[in-house]
C-alpha cells in the first residue's frame, strides 16, 4: 500500500478535478504489474496496472489507495474489469468519498467472491484526497490558509512591506503546495505590497495551469503589475466593482477575468468566492494571503486546514499580525484540530484542520 501511495502522488496536479489513486498488483508475493491515474489518459490506476498484467492477473492481489468505481463515467465501471480479470483479493486504503461510489464498489466486489479488506494505511490515504473528498461532497473546494511568521505571529514588519521570514526550504516547501493546488487565492493587499507573480515554480508537470484568484472590493489592481502583464488567461479578479467601469474594461483587455461580486457590509463574499471556485472544478485551493483576507476567510469560516511556517525569531510590537481580526472574536475562535509539527530548515511547521472532510459532511 505504501507503493500504491507512492504511485498516487505521481498523479498530484495531473489527474485534478479527479482524485489521485495509485494501485499495485500482487502474486506469490512479488508485484506483476502497478499504475496510477492520468486524468488525460483517462484509465483509472487499477486499469493501467491490469492493461500492463493481462492474464497474469488471474488469482493476483489488488492493492489500491481508493475504493474501485462500481460507475460509468468517462471510463467503464473498474469493478467490472477486475472481476473478469480474475483478482482474488481486493485490499483498499480507503472508500471513495464520492456518495455515487462510496461503499458500493466493495460490495459489488463481495458479491462476485472477492475477497476484500478496506483501512490499510487509511490517514495517508485519506489526506492525499482530502481535497477531492472536501469537494465531490460539497462542491466547495478545501481551503488551505498557508502562511509564514515569526514566533510571535507577525507576518510583516510593517502594513505594505516585504519581509523575507522563513528560510530557502520553507519557501520550496511552499513552490510544492502550490504545484498540489488548483487556485491559489490572495488579496489585493498582497498584490499592492508584494507585486507577487502567484506562479508554482516546482518545475514539476501540471495539466492544466494554477489560477490566480484576487479577492480586490475596489478593483485597485494595477495595470502594470505583473499579474496583468504576464496574464495568460489564468487570472481572475473577484471585485465589487461594475464590469462597465473604464478600469475593468482595461484590465479584460490584457487578458484578466473580472468576476463580480455583490458586495457584503462593503466587501466581497468569500462564500460566493469559494462556490465560484467549486464551480469550475477547482477542489484544492491555497489561500496566501495578508492579514486582511486571512482574517476575513478565518472569520468567514471558509478555512479547511492551515499551514503555518515559523521562522525561529521575534518581531516586536510593530508588526503585522497574521490575521486581522479583533480579539471579540476569540471565544468564538474554533481550535485546530489533527495537530503535527514537522521541521523544515530552521524553520518548524504547524499544520492543522478545522473539520474532517470526510467525517463533517
Amino acid at each position: 500500500m505504501t507503493r500504491a501511495l507512492n504511485l498516487a502522488r505521481r498523479g498530484i496536479a495531473l489527474a485534478h478535478p479527479n482524485p489521485v489513486v495509485g494501485s499495485v498488483l500482487t502474486k506469490n508475493n512479488r508485484v506483476i504489474g502497478e499504475g496510477f491515474h492520468v486524468y488525460d489518459r483517462c484509465d483509472h490506476a487499477e486499469i493501467v496496472a491490469l492493461k500492463k498484467t493481462g492474464k497474469q492477473a488471474q488469482g493476483a492481489t489488488l492493492y489500491v489507495t481508493l475504493e474501485p468505481c462500481c460507475t460509468t463515467g468517462r471510463t467503464g465501471p473498474c469493478t467490472k474489469a477486475i472481476i473478469a480479470a480474475g483478482i482474488t483479493r481486493v485490499v483498499a486504503a480507503i472508500h471513495d468519498p464520492n456518495p455515487a461510489v462510496s461503499g458500493k464498489g466493495m460490495a459489488e466486489l463481495r458479491r462476485a467472491g472477492i475477497e476484500v479488506m478496506s483501512g490499510v494505511l487509511e490517514e495517508q490515504a485519506q489526506e492525499v484526497n482530502e481535497a477531492f473528498a472536501c469537494w465531490i461532497q460539497t462542491r466547495r473546494p478545501f481551503v488551505t490558509l498557508k502562511t509564514a511568521l515569526t514566533l510571535d505571529g507577525q507576518i510583516a514588519q510593517r502594513a505594505g512591506s516585504v519581509t523575507w521570514i522563513t528560510s530557502e526550504e520553507s519557501r520550496s516547501r511552499v513552490q510544492l503546495l502550490r504545484h498540489q493546488a488548483d487556485a491559489l487565492l490572495t488579496g489585493i493587499g498582497t498584490v499592492l505590497a508584494d507585486n507577487p507573480r502567484m506562479s508554482d515554480r516546482s518545475g514539476k508537470p501540471r495539466r492544466r495551469s494554477l489560477l490566480r484568484a484576487i479577492v480586490d472590493s475596489q478593483l485597485r489592481i494595477p495595470l502594470r503589475s505583473k499579474l496583468v502583464k504576464d496574464s495568460k488567461n489564468d487570472v481572475v479578479v473577484f471585485t465589487a466593482q461594475s464590469l462597465n467601469s473604464p478600469k475593468a474594461r482595461a484590465l479584460m483587455r490584457h487578458g484578466v477575468e473580472i468576476f463580480h461580486v455583490a458586495a457584503k457590509s462593503g466587501h466581497v463574499d468569500l462564500h460566493v468566492v469559494i462556490e465560484e471556485l467549486g464551480k469550475r472544478e477547482m477542489p484544492n485551493v491555497l489561500l496566501e494571503a495578508g492579514a486582511g483576507l486571512n482574517g476575513a476567510a478565518l472569520q468567514a469560516g471558509i478555512v479547511d486546514k492551515m499551514i503555518l511556517f515559523y521562522a525561529p525569531k521575534i518581531m516586536g510590537t510593530d508588526g503585522v499580525p497574521m490575521a486581522d481580526i479583533p480579539s471579540r472574536w476569540f471565544p468564538k475562535s474554533p481550535p485546530l484540530m489533527n495537530l503535527e509539527l514537522a521541521k523544515s530548515g530552521p524553520d518548524f511547521v504547524v499544520t492543522g484542520y478545522f473539520r474532517d472532510v470526510y467525517r463533517h459532511h
